[in-house]
């Protein structure tokens, strides 16, 4: 375990290798799963501001369900708002490219200049799974099955995971706390 701050990070941040693979996968994170994306509390506030924006890009469907449901709906742990699923599967904010590849729209929008909010930090941060707890938060790596073509990428490319979500994690954590780590990663590696 690495601590920085009040973070606690996995060794596996630093020893296991991830690319994402979207050719392969074709964005299966967003459309399997047990529940939505977790959101922070500001960023059900920036979905509320930005829906009418990304309310263009959505499929009928996914409007539908989000009228139906909300923007977030309650999530299964610590009280915490999730995005909302269709049908119980992909993610309300996604739709499909023309190679059929599972695209955020949220973060379609960011990239066209629509808006300023990329996508929620919990999809950014995958395949990181941050548990905050009452004094510190945990930074985890999570192993998923369906995601074995970006470790077999990673390794071939021998990009390790934090380096893989190098942007992400300034986002979250911010530029010190990603200098600290590569510090400890070092150690790690040896």
């Amino acid at each position: 375990m690495i601590l920085i701050d009040d973070k606690i990070i996995s060794d596996d941040i630093v020893t296991e290798q991830f690319v994402c693979n979207l050719q392969v996968c074709k964005g299966k994170c967003c459309i399997e799963g047990d529940g939505g994306a977790p959101l922070e509390a500001t960023e059900t506030q920036k979905l509320t501001e930005i829906f009418p924006i990304i309310a263009n890009y959505l499929t009928e469907q996914a409007r539908a369900e989000i009228e139906r449901q909300g923007l977030f709906v309650p999530g299964e742990e610590n009280n915490e708002m999730v995005t909302p699923l269709v049908d119980g599967g992909a993610c309300v904010y996604l739709n499909f490219d023309e190679k059929g590849i599972a695209k955020c729209q949220i973060e379609r929008a960011w990239e066209e200049g629509k808006t300023d909010f990329q996508k929620p930090i919990s999809c950014h941060l995958y395949p990181i799974r941050a548990e905050k707890h009452r004094t510190f938060t945990a930074l985890n790596y999570y192993y998923w099955d369906i995601c074995a073509s970006a470790c077999s990428l990673g390794k071939s490319l021998k990009v390790p995971v934090y380096k893989f979500l190098k942007e992400p994690l300034i986002r979250a954590y911010g530029e010190d706390f990603y200098e600290q780590l590569e510090g400890a990663a070092a150690h790690v590696e040896k």
